[in-house]
Order: C-alpha cells, then sequence, then structure tokens
C-alpha cells in the first residue's frame, strides 16, 4: 500500500496542472498540490500533520461557503453536473467545487488518521 501514497500524490499533481486554465486557478491549485505534498510526506515517513489540518481548516470555511449551493443542487434532484464543462448555471460549477473540497477533505482525513496509527 506505501505506492498508494505515490499514485495519490501524482493524481492530485495532475488535478492541479488542470486547474492551470480555470478562472480561480491558484486556490485549487494550492489545495491539490497540499494534498499531494500530503501523500509524498506520507510515502517518504514523514511528518504531515499540520499540512493536513491546515487543509482541513481551509476546507471547512471554503466548504461553509459553498454548501448552500449544493443543498440547492439536491434539492433540484441532483440533475447531471457533467454533461458540459464550461456552464452558465452557478448551481453546477459551485457543486463541482463543493464536491472537490469533499474530496480533498477525505484524503486530509485519511491521512490524519492513518498517521494516528502509525500506518503513515
Amino acid at each position: 500500500m506505501k505506492y498508494g501514497h505515490l499514485i495519490a500524490a501524482a493524481l492530485f499533481a495532475l488535478f492541479a496542472y488542470f486547474q492551470l486554465n480555470d478562472p480561480d486557478p491558484w486556490s485549487w491549485v494550492a489545495l491539490y498540490l497540499s494534498v499531494s505534498a500530503v501523500a509524498l510526506l506520507a510515502f517518504f515517513r514523514q511528518s504531515f500533520r499540520w499540512l493536513a489540518i491546515a487543509g482541513l481548516v481551509v476546507i471547512t470555511i471554503w466548504g461553509i461557503q459553498l454548501f448552500p449551493a449544493f443543498l440547492d443542487w439536491v434539492s433540484m434532484g441532483a440533475p447531471s453536473i457533467t454533461e458540459e464543462m464550461k456552464t452558465e448555471q452557478p448551481h453546477i460549477e459551485l457543486t463541482r467545487e463543493f464536491l472537490g473540497l469533499m474530496l480533498c477533505a477525505l484524503m486530509f482525513g485519511g491521512y490524519l488518521i492513518r498517521g494516528r496509527k502509525g500506518w503513515t
């Protein structure tokens, strides 16, 4: 499972790269690269706790702002958010962003839990 850290690091670095053409790239690039960094630190058995906690704090604050749009999407019956890449409908973009935050939160949380158990 040790090489899973390298796969996660590469995947989130790739996510960061694809954000470079986004209208608001730097916040997403920073977030995805921080997940990648935590995965690399875990691979090399280095401490990553502070970075994962900081990431979760940022995600919590950011997620609170996006949560109402996510609830709107759910109340609409969760229509497809993947049909088109560029959209004029704000709930689609905001829902995608919220789900991206949740993916990062799962990674940070998983690494914190595994790190606490000494499985880094």
